[in-house]
Parts: C-alpha cells; structure tokens; sequence
C-alpha cells in the first residue's frame, strides 16, 4: 500500500472542500469494505483518503413530505437513506421493512453479518460493480442519488448514475450524500442468482417493481444486474407488459425479451448462454410473483 494523507472532516462542506483541493487524487472511506481491499491489492493508490464516518447529516434512515414533487402516492412521504447507513441498518430499518421489503431481500442475500455492519449502502453504489445486489432494485423503485459537491446540492436518477464497472457521474469534490426513494407505486421483488444463497456475487440479479390496476399493467421497471456493464433497465421487456392483462403469455414473452436485451460477457461465474437464461428465468418467476399467477 502507497502513503497517504489522511483527513478526517467533521462537516458535509469541509469534506467537500477537501475532496475539491485535491482535485480527484482523493477517496471516500467509510466501511472500507472494498476501498482497502484494493488499495491492499494495489489496484488503487489515492494520495488522500477522506473519512466520513463522523459526517451525522449522512446517517439514518428518514422520511420527507413528498407534497411538491406530486409523483405517484404524493400524499405518502419520500424515503431519505443516508449514503452512511450500513446494510443491516437497511435491512433492518422498520420503514424500509414495511415500504420496500424487496430492500431488505437484497441486503440480506450480501455478505456476512459482520461486513453488512460495516459495509455501508452509500459504498456499495460508489464502487459502482456491474454485480452490486443493491442498485437494480433501488432503480426499479425510482430511486434519485443525492449528490453533494462544491456547486451545492444536485439530484440524479439512480439509473443514471452508474456509467460503467467502478464508474459513476460523481466529479471531482463530490460525493454521494443520500439515496432518495419515492412512495411504491405496486409491489417490487429482488432475486438473484448465485452458486450460494448468502455470501456470493450474483451471477445474475433481478429487480422488479409493477402497478397493478384491475389485472392491468400500468407501470413496469425491471432492472438487470451482473449481466451489463452498469444495472440495466430492459425497456422493451416492460413495454411489453403495460397497457395490458398481467398475463402469464405476456410475462412469457417479456421474460424472452428481457434475455434478448441482457448484455452479458462469459467469464468464470457463467457464460453468456448461461446468464441469459437465467434473466429468462428469474424475470419470469419474479414477474409471476408480482401478479399472484399460479404456475
């Protein structure tokens, strides 16, 4: 490992201002469960790393009134999740637990107990891996990167945020602040596959949220992981499903197409083949869940 400084800011605008100085020669630490392991590795060698651990306004899990941005549910509060907040924190928050359950599924396949208390949510989109549990479910819930920098304070749709394997839209001197979630329009699902069910990289993952009205389609998100470059929305899949009966034949047939639109590479965790027909099949079985279709 390379020397570095090391800084340890008490506030969101001296973290900033820190990150600004050094003009992109700087990193973000707070669990460290990725960023040391490369830097160990000598994959990365920063000349500052910038600890945010004692930044309060990060932390916690909270919710806003949602009255001025009239989305879907307006009456119902947006939910604030801090970029500090850990894993076990998410999955064990009673608000997320109660408004986006398929949150907690996810969190709770990553990991071990003890790296889920370290590993905090805002690292886990930071590091940007195209095999990150967490991101495709919170794009299929809508969810908005609140991003901290020296121009102030700016929102990005989370599935803009990610633009390739370790990259994201953070310039430098800014940093991820909080995750912004909207009211759930209908239910949503996380599923995943891997060769074990805790404690093992998705060979693929599957996020999926839908509105329901009347057996009819009004709203589809559905969100790939491990099987592109970033988490990837299969938009002609979800074309195909709304505006129409939540049919067995149509999540057939969105399912083939969310395979067909998967961009997956052969590596040592699944080929290509492989990792289509497995989008194929949790797209599937995710979707009949959703609409209480008996198989």
């Amino acid at each position: 490992m390379q020397p570095f400084d090391y800084f340890s800011p008490k506030t969101l605008p001296e973290a900033v201002e820190i990150l600004s100085r050094h003009n992109g020669d700087a990193r973000v630490v707070a669990g460290g469960t990725d960023l040391l392991l490369k830097m160990k590795g000598g994959r990365l060698a920063p000349k500052a790393i910038v600890n945010i651990k004692r930044l309060a306004e990060l932390r916690g899990i909270s919710e806003t009134s949602n009255s001025k941005l009239q989305t879907p549910n307006y009456h119902l509060p947006i939910t604030t999740i801090g970029a500090l907040t850990t894993l076990e924190e998410l999955r064990r928050s009673p608000i997320i637990r109660e408004r986006y359950p398929s949150l907690c599924d996810a969190a709770n396949t990553m990991a071990s107990v003890q790296i889920r208390n370290l590993a905090t949510v805002g690292g886990n989109m930071c590091n940007a891996a195209p095999s990150a549990d967490l991101a495709p479910i919170f794009i299929a819930l809508d969810a908005s990167a609140v991003i901290a920098g020296p121009g102030g304070e700016r929102r990005v749709p989370l599935e803009e945020f990610f633009v390739g394997p370790g990259k994201t839209v953070l310039e430098s001197g800014e940093l991820l602040a909080s995750l912004e979630a909207p009211p759930p329009v209908g239910p949503s699902l996380y599923l995943k596959h891997s060769p074990r069910a805790h404690m093992d990289i998705a060979v693929v993952g599957v996020g999926l949220a839908a509105q329901l009205s009347g057996g009819v389609c009004e709203s589809a998100r559905i969100v790939l992981g491990a099987v592109a470059p970033v988490p990837l929305r299969v938009r002609r899949a979800e074309a195909e499903l709304i505006g129409g009966p939540f049919s067995a034949e149509r999540i057939d047939r969105a399912a083939k197409i969310a395979a067909e639109e998967a961009q997956p590479i052969d590596d040592v965790r699944g080929a290509v083949w492989y990792r289509r027909k497995m989008v194929e099949v949790l797209v599937r079985r995710g979707l009949t869940a959703i609409g209480g279709i008996e198989n």
